[in-house]
């Protein structure tokens, strides 16, 4: 059993994460804006606080052996051309202070969601997907998976990034 810390765990993505670590029998953290709003299964503890807040993360880290972090740039809808309303470099700077409370702690593992096309992975587009990112309001969600990217790639941890390529709750068809 592993005592794992999700960041990101009230979205549509770490609901899933919640529920499958539940499953495997983890004991799991999560750190949320409103633990009241969030329908967690079973035994997951809801740490109130913000991944923006290198505290909060201190606080909701403790006693963990592993970080998943599941976190996005929020829009205005989920439509993900929406405008975003996230800081420019919400992931990124989560993901420094998130790294520096590892160190800290002496948590050695991290995984995160990140996308296709996000840093290294930029050279692989097609020139007319990169034009489109350029031109478009994703590109300040790309800028920022790839910063963290950087900044995962520059720690000493044992890291994973899972490069989605689109994510949803529909049934497999």
């Amino acid at each position: 059993m592993t005592d794992l810390l999700v960041l990101g765990g009230s979205g549509r993505t770490g609901i899933h994460v919640l529920r499958q670590a539940a499953e495997r029998g983890h004991r799991v953290r999560a750190l949320v804006r409103s633990p009241d709003a969030v329908q967690a299964p079973a035994g997951i503890e809801l740490i109130r606080g913000t991944p923006s807040d290198i505290d909060d993360i201190r606080k909701a880290a403790r006693g963990a052996d592993a970080v998943i972090s599941v976190l996005n740039n929020a829009r205005a809808s989920d439509n993900p051309w929406a405008k975003p309303i996230s800081p420019p470099h919400f992931m990124t700077d989560a993901a420094r202070d998130t790294l520096t409370v590892m160190s800290e702690q002496g948590i050695r593992r991290i995984v995160l969601t990140s996308s296709q096309g996000a840093g290294d992975d930029w050279a692989r587009l097609n020139p007319l997907v990169k034009a489109f990112i350029k031109m478009s309001n994703i590109k300040a969600g790309f800028d920022d998976h790839t910063g963290v990217d950087e900044v995962v790639r520059a720690s000493d941890t044992d890291w994973t990034l899972a490069r989605a390529v689109a994510l949803t709750d529909k049934p497999v068809s």
